[in-house]
């Protein structure tokens, strides 16, 4: 069913029709039967999604709308935005998801008897995942408390999660800790199950919050960004909690703050019903699990500014070093990407059912709270429990001990509870100091360990050696607390222009006889190619090589420039300070036989560039025209002769990603995408690849080292047909420097490419090979100088070293 109502912007049009921005303001212009605005404003005009399909497919330009993308317009055109949107149709897949049949019987009603009759049978399904409110102040049996806290499963990565969102002042004043951590807020009082005293907008619900001041670990939010709460389930439809039995959690501590998701009401469903029904189509078509991550993965990749990903290669590295758990914790959470980073405990444990595993989060922001639940819950079976609120002034589990603490707090937060949180019973390696925020979280991640569990927390540099923090590290030290601390390179996560650091702890069950610490710095180990182009199997590689044998035996071999174990009497000085490369021996870069080999091989490259160097250019022979008949890549699309696919926004996560970067810099593919089950597009021999954005005259084609990877963004893939194209000759004329600007838009801070205007010459494919033979051998020339270039880089940076530190002699 198509909704009338759906707004579309102008680039929404664009992705429909597979064409640039500029081509639909041309449209606009041109055609006086376009589809008149119906909303926004000036600048940014929103149109009907309805009128505008039918326009496109009646000027040919569209068959028909892929169902991803008109649900994904109508998600982005949700009167009550996008996420509520998003939590409705979360809500709505699980229940496809457990629950296939109660869809389809209801899916045959009108729009508003669906609505109306949604929230019971939603009811029976949320419950027993994500538990019921419960009154403040009342005690609940174990059973009771375990069907209230269950939450649902499995994070996503990809991403990435999410960092909260920064509430107004005045909210702070309306709550009081309590003794034990929770925060008693005055709305929440003698407040039954279903009904709440205030209901700020559709889409999930969630108890009054104390201030946001956490963000979470994959994903983080701009404290602009609006919240999203939704309105309770209607207080008519009760629907007694399932028995204890059904995802009843092994411990069952108390929850200060209220379950993440509650059912939407019939008046908040109605709006989101056409959506629903197009949600439903897509779950039929790409499974309940794979459409939601399709739409959260899009949403996420379609708000940069509001949402920063952490690489999920990262969050797979510190569940590696945190190891096999069953109870695991992230108390910020965001989209639940760390917590789906911990492996399985033991090949025995693969075998058994997941839903003996433990998981728990928290977010301070109510909607990111809720997607993250729904994501989980559609990832399996395991318990999980997500609550809403700011963890370290209202820590939603304070009788809770876990095997694993993973997290990615916030950094340099001087608002997170300082004046409140003084005699907090977590402080128990020193009370943080106000610009120390997050050695705050260092001691709520140690203080949720059972006895010798393990803690990965992300942690900014400035946090190993900041003065305010040295009491702090050194009880830490003293304690045994403080295993390891590793530099990563820069650009392993955002900020991207620092190399944050990996600190490993441990709940101490007793004091070690000979007690080091792990420290590591893996700046040296991967190439860093740009954002997203770092070389994390070597990161991942060098980091756990070092750990694993100090995990087993507490000490470490030692390896210049990368890791050593030290003793925890040489970092009790007066600074205390942790960061690695001040105490690890310097690296043998300068080392003679290692420079002899990469000036044999600088000389060899050299040597191959003159070879390949091209020869004098020849004059046009006689007879050849001046110039030739043009047809472009889109008319060459259309006709067949090629195919035209752009890059995607997910992907499986250990598939190596094609960037942009790569491809302007000639190097292998480096990146990742946000993981997600969108189909991914992937390259394969013989295409050509072209970068879309910076104005730089770049075209690539896939060798069979590149072939598989997987089309990263900001990029066009073109697979000519053999029998009508040369791939070489495709891809030389691509890279005319006249062809580029004319397909070429300009805005203030960037210039795109628009490649369907890309021309080439019309020639026969014996003229076409000709050429591409030419621009074949200009393509290895250009390699083998960027290959020259970099082992002249190597080579200086190595006698500098060297001569530096002694390895080298000066004749």
């Amino acid at each position: 069913m198509q909704d009338n109502a759906t707004e579309v912007t102008a680039a929404g049009i664009a992705r429909l029709a597979g064409v640039g921005r500029a081509a639909v303001s041309n449209w606009r212009r041109r055609h006086a039967d376009f589809p008149k605005p119906v909303g926004g404003t000036e600048t940014s005009p929103a149109f009907a999604l309805a009128e505008v399909e039918s326009w496109l497919r009646h000027q040919g330009k569209l068959a028909e709308v892929p169902l991803r993308e008109r649900v994904w317009q109508q998600l982005v055109g949700h009167p009550e935005g996008p996420a509520t949107a998003l939590v409705h149709a979360g809500c709505v897949l699980l229940l496809i998801h457990d629950r296939p049949t109660v869809w389809l019987e209801l899916g045959a009603v009108s729009d508003e008897r669906l609505a109306a009759r949604l929230p019971a049978t939603l009811e029976q399904v949320i419950t027993p995942r994500f538990g019921v409110a419960q009154k403040r102040g009342v005690h609940t049996s174990p059973a009771a408390r375990a069907v209230h806290t269950a939450s649902a499963e499995q994070g996503v990565h990809s991403p990435t999660d999410v960092r909260g969102v920064h509430t107004p002042t005045d909210v702070r004043a309306a709550s009081a800790v309590n003794e034990s951590g929770g925060v008693n807020t005055a709305e929440a009082v003698n407040t039954p199950p279903g009904v709440h005293a205030r209901h700020p907008a559709p889409g999930v619900h969630t108890a009054p919050a104390p201030p946001p001041v956490h963000s979470s670990a994959s994903v983080h939010t701009n404290p602009a960004a609006p919240a999203v709460h939704s309105p309770p389930a209607a207080s008519s439809v009760h629907t007694p909690p399932p028995a204890p039995s059904v995802h009843t959690p092994l411990t069952a501590p108390p929850v200060h703050t209220q379950p993440a998701v509650h059912t939407p009401t019939g008046p908040a469903l109605l709006p989101s019903v056409p959506l629903l029904r197009g949600v439903a189509e897509l779950a039929a078509e790409m499974g309940a699990r794979q459409a939601y991550e399709f739409l959260v993965g899009r949403h996420l990749d379609a708000n940069p500014r509001q949402y920063t990903l952490t690489p999920a290669e990262l969050a797979r590295l510190m569940g590696d070093l945190a190891g096999p758990a069953r109870t695991v914790l992230d108390p910020a959470c965001g989209t639940g990407a760390l917590l789906r980073a911990v492996p399985v405990r033991g090949a025995r444990e693969v075998e058994r059912d997941d839903s003996e595993r433990e998981l728990y989060g928290q977010d301070s922001a109510p909607e990111l709270a809720a997607l993250t639940a729904l994501r989980l819950a559609l990832q399996g079976q395991n318990v999980v429990r997500t609550a809403v609120g700011d963890t370290l002034r209202s820590d939603a589990y304070p009788g809770l001990r876990v095997d694993v603490v993973l997290c990615h707090p916030p950094f340099n937060e001087r608002n997170w509870g300082h004046d409140e949180l003084a005699y907090d019973a977590r402080w128990e390696y020193g009370f943080p100091a106000r610009n120390e925020s997050e050695l705050a979280w260092v001691q709520h991640a140690l203080a949720r360990l059972k006895e010798g569990g393990t803690a990965v927390l992300l942690m900014p540099p400035a946090a190993a050696s900041r003065r305010s923090g040295r009491r702090i590290r050194a009880d830490l030290l003293r304690r045994g607390a403080l295993r390891a601390v590793i530099a990563l390179p820069v650009g392993a996560a955002p900020p991207y222009n620092i190399p944050l650091h990996l600190w490993v702890l441990r709940r101490p069950d007793k004091a070690p006889a000979q007690p080091e610490v792990l420290l590591a710095d893996t700046g040296t180990v991967a190439e860093h190619t740009g954002r997203g182009g770092l070389d994390w199997e070597a990161v991942r590689t060098a980091v756990l090589d070092a750990w694993r044998p100090f995990e087993r035996a507490g000490t470490a071999v030692e390896r210049p420039g990368v890791a050593r174990a030290v003793p925890v009497i040489e970092l009790l000085d007066d600074d205390v300070d942790l960061a690695p490369a001040r105490h690890l021996p310097p690296a043998t870069a300068g080392d003679g036989e290692q420079l002899s080999d990469v000036r044999e091989r600088l000389g060899e490259t050299l040597r191959l560039t003159v070879d390949l160097t091209p020869p004098a250019p020849a004059g046009p022979t006689e007879g050849q025209p001046g110039r030739w008949p043009l047809i472009t890549i889109g008319e060459l699309a259309r006709g067949g002769a090629l195919v035209m696919r752009t890059g995607g926004n997910g992907g499986h996560a250990r598939v190596p990603v094609l960037t942009d970067h790569d491809v302007v810099a000639g190097t292998a593919p480096s990146g990742s995408l946000p993981e997600s089950d969108e189909e991914a597009v992937r390259v394969a021999a013989g295409d050509v690849v072209v970068p879309v954005l910076g104005g730089g005259s770049v075209a690539r084609v896939v060798d069979d080292v590149t072939a598989g990877a997987v089309l990263g963004r900001s990029l066009v893939l073109l697979r000519p047909d053999p029998a009508a194209l040369d791939p070489w000759f495709l891809a030389g004329f691509l890279r005319g420097t006249a062809n580029n600007r004319q397909a070429s838009s300009y805005a203030s801070t960037s210039t795109r490419l628009d490649v369907r205007r890309l021309q080439l010459p019309r020639l026969p494919l014996d003229e076409q090979r000709r050429y591409g033979a030419r621009f074949r051998a200009l393509a290895e020339f250009e390699e083998a100088l960027r290959h020259a270039g970099r082992l002249g880089g190597q080579l200086v940076r190595g006698m500098y070293d060297g001569l530096t530190d002694g390895t080298v002699a000066p004749d």
